[in-house]
């Protein structure tokens, strides 16, 4: 680790207490000179202080990001605004630190990135990805996509006011809010509201509150979830489903960092993260009048995407395990494992539904498993007919034994790297039963 601030007490403050975490740091004075070592040695961590004479932080920060963007860089400065923090962001740096900075934070934060370098290496690494569950604040997966979003995800989470999560239905959106929650530096509650389950007439009851008689029905003072959501975090699933009548109201709350019950002639203030999340284009929706354009670029400061599970297939197997644990215990089964065949149904599916489908469906085989084991024949049967239809055969009935056999054959080799004891070992086969196979099916 390096660390870069032309205050020479404060560098060996830091340097002592991240020795005493057993990291190894290497302390300059002049960016320039730390720069040249970045360049030699590639650390994992630069810390830089952002008002330095020469060459400011930022200036160093655009340094490193050119010739190695893969650098985790944390940016320090006395003069911390969250508007500031999140263009660094933006710009490349991984952290943003407001100065005189707590040793206990210190060591937090750069304990926290040492740990995820080192867990994204691991998830990286071949010879563990399909063995290893990987989780990052209750998530499953160590597919490449994962990993940058588990990366956006510590970065901001210190520092947004607003932030707009995007992703399909069923990808997990809630989990990355509550995420950004837990990581955050507020301590309160995590207080979620979908947008498209509130009945349009009491929406804004529903977010800043009433007071008794202040409508028909309204029969007590009701405090509204901003209020609620005071010192904490206030999650809108679906916001595009919010009408446009309230769209304005949240935009003044944005704002003004108040709300107004109805009924009520006062003002009240609230300290409130506001995390927006929808499945719909609402840069489509604002061309249409559907969506107000000012409170889309008040919600999107910062925008985060959860991939679809199309597009992380390294993470299935990894997922249907987790399931599989939470649904044998829920439904008080002995049910260990997947069939190479299942796992490979599994893998052919498109999953539209994507996170929450998969879930489902797992759910399905766990009560319909006879034994400790999940076969393909205990999967819901829309995903037999799913494997069937993309695979190379020529007719659209469900895979033969025969067809799915010789893929995990090759499935297997393909995961040892064509090492034949461990591919058997895989397969739970002996090594001249893979040997006849590897010669039926014209792989040697």
């Amino acid at each position: 680790m390096v660390i870069i601030d032309d205050n020479l007490d404060s560098l060996e403050m830091m340097q002592d207490a991240l020795h005493e975490e057993g990291i190894e740091v290497h302390c300059f004075s002049e960016p320039e000179i730390g720069l040249d070592f970045i360049r030699k040695n590639r650390p994992q961590i630069v810390m830089t202080d952002l008002v330095m004479p020469v060459m400011d932080g930022i200036e160093t920060l655009e340094h490193i990001m050119a010739f190695d963007p893969t650098i985790d860089v944390i940016l320090m400065t006395a003069y911390y605004s969250t508007e500031s923090a999140v263009e660094a962001i933006r710009k490349g740096a991984t952290d943003y630190l407001d100065k005189p900075i707590s040793l206990e934070t210190l060591r937090d934060r750069v304990g926290k990135l040492a740990r995820l370098h080192r867990a994204r290496i691991h998830a990286l690494d071949p010879d563990h990805a399909a063995t290893n569950t990987n989780y990052f604040e209750g998530m499953v997966g160590n597919s490449p996509e994962m990993w940058q979003l588990y990366s956006k995800i510590q970065k901001v989470a210190p520092h947004y006011r607003t932030l707009l999560i995007r992703g399909a239905t069923g990808t997990g959106k809630e989990l990355v809010a509550q995420a950004l929650h837990h990581l955050s530096a507020t301590k309160e509650e995590f207080v979620p509201l979908n947008c498209s389950a509130v009945v349009e007439t009491l929406f804004e009851s529903e977010l800043f509150g009433h007071l008794k008689g202040a409508f028909t029905g309204a029969t007590d003072n009701k405090i509204g979830l901003f209020e609620h959501a005071h010192n904490g975090t206030l999650f809108l699933d679906e916001v595009g489903d919010m009408p446009l009548s309230t769209q304005a109201k949240l935009l003044r709350a944005l704002q003004n960092q108040e709300v107004q019950p109805l009924g009520s002639l006062r003002a009240r203030k609230v300290n409130v993260r506001v995390i927006a999340a929808t499945h719909r284009d609402l840069r489509a929706m604002i061309q249409q009048g559907q969506f107000r354009e000012d409170l889309f670029y008040r919600l999107s400061m910062v925008e985060l995407e959860v991939p679809p599970l199309v597009e992380r297939q390294g993470d299935i197997e990894l997922l249907a395990r987790s399931f599989l644990q939470k649904w044998a215990k829920q439904y008080g089964r002995f049910i260990t494992d997947f069939t190479m065949r299942a796992l490979l149904v599994l893998k052919r599916h498109n999953w539209p539904g994507n996170v929450r489908e998969l879930e489902n469906a797992i759910g399905h085989a766990a009560i319909m498993s006879a034994g400790p084991v999940i076969d393909a024949s205990d999967l819901p049967q829309y995903l037999l007919q799913s494997a069937s239809e993309t695979q190379p055969a020529q007719s659209a009935t469900i895979p033969s034994l025969a067809d799915l056999e010789k893929e995990l054959v090759i499935d297997a080799l393909k995961k040892s790297r064509s090492n034949q004891s461990e591919a058997a070992r895989i397969l739970e086969i002996s090594r001249d039963k893979l040997r006849y196979k590897m010669k039926k099916y014209g792989l040697v």
